[in-house]
């Protein structure tokens, strides 16, 4: 995308971005930022031969998220660029110790090139940025303090001016990982050397922006409406299931309510009879023990406070529930809080 300059006309400030339906697109809010960013235009395919352009204005933009969201007034030239547009899975990332691979396509400045074949209007010869597919891998607990993803990228070749990144013009670039959009391209902080760029992460909109700038979203670009309706990454079929057998059976309701939350979503929990044959499946005192409700959530409440004191008992339930669910996005919620719950309530190893 290229925001003209003001009185001009000439192209300002570029960056990349992403195409989320059939008239909008996505990228960062300081890209159209600025004197020319009333006058944005964007550019599809650019150089090749089913190159496009048109007229976009800006229809949400967050400082604080660094996200922006275009909408392109010009109609696409006919063909398949005026096809529908689906809008991207959106995704989340562990907030664990994991290295994960991750790629982005943009326009950086160090792509610049020399088009001899196709010369400017005084004969000179023309230049144009390439793209570059980046891939490499976002290391999830770096930059906590500044809520970005770090993605480890190869870096370019050279670096020859200081005063300006080459990776300038990258900025609002989709960040992908496992088919899902984790987030765009904010910043080359020149301190982490040429390799690393940081990304604004998409689970952090949920905080940073307000109900109407979320709900913009989800109409336009088709952003879930909850932080937990993302797509979280596909779990190691090979890695074992967290054990909760060591938890303390005196655990606050509070430190239960994320796995409460996960499998009420469930439909075998949240349909009595399938609830009872779960419970029939493992210790009978279970269902004898548990102070049962006719509400879901207080009834789970129960069974999950009786399981703790039965060792054992919790693991059972949880497996006889990945039984019935088979694979599915509300089971992986559930492995993700059970994991997290194991993680908070770990016993310190017995000094003897």
């Amino acid at each position: 995308m290229v925001p003209a300059a003001p009185h001009t006309g000439a192209p300002g400030r570029r960056g990349s971005g992403y195409r989320v339906g059939t008239r909008w697109l996505l990228t960062a809010a300081h890209v159209v930022r600025g004197p020319g960013a009333d006058a944005t235009r964007v550019r599809f395919e650019a150089d090749r031969a089913d190159e496009w352009t048109a007229r976009a204005k800006v229809v949400l933009a967050s400082d604080t998220a660094d996200a922006a969201l275009l909408e392109i007034t010009d109609a696409p030239p006919p063909g398949p660029h005026a096809a529908p547009v689906d809008p991207p899975v959106y995704g989340d990332l562990p907030d664990a110790d994991v290295h994960l691979p991750c790629s982005a396509l943009g326009f950086p400045r160090f792509k610049l090139r020399t088009d001899r074949a196709r010369p400017a209007d005084d004969g000179s010869p023309s230049q144009y940025r390439d793209s570059c597919h980046a891939s490499g891998l976002t290391s999830v607990l770096s930059n906590r303090r500044e809520g970005t993803l770090e993605l480890a990228v190869p870096p370019p070749a050279a670096d020859p001016d200081p005063e300006r990144s080459p990776w300038e013009g990258m900025s609002g670039a989709a960040v992908w990982h496992d088919g899902t959009l984790i987030g765009l391209v904010s910043a080359h902080h020149r301190s982490d050397g040429p390799g690393r760029l940081a990304a604004v992460r998409v689970s952090r909109w949920y905080t940073l922006l307000d109900r109407t700038d979320l709900a913009t979203l989800h109409t336009h670009a088709g952003l879930p409406l909850t932080l937990a309706d993302l797509t979280h990454p596909a779990p190691d079929p090979t890695a074992p299931a967290p054990r909760l057998d060591t938890l303390p059976d005196d655990l606050p309701l509070s430190e239960l309510h994320g796995l409460v939350g996960a499998l009420t979503a469930l439909p075998t929990v949240a349909r009595r009879t399938t609830l009872d044959l779960v419970l029939s499946g493992i210790d009978p005192a279970i269902a004898a023990m548990s102070p049962r409700s006719d509400a879901l959530r207080p009834d789970v409440f129960g069974i999950l406070r009786t399981c703790l004191r039965y060792p054992g008992t919790l693991d059972q339930l949880l497996e006889a529930i990945r039984l019935l669910e088979g694979d599915s996005a509300g089971v992986a919620r559930m492995d993700r809080e059970t994991a997290a719950l194991s993680r908070r309530n770990r016993r310190a190893p017995d000094p003897r």
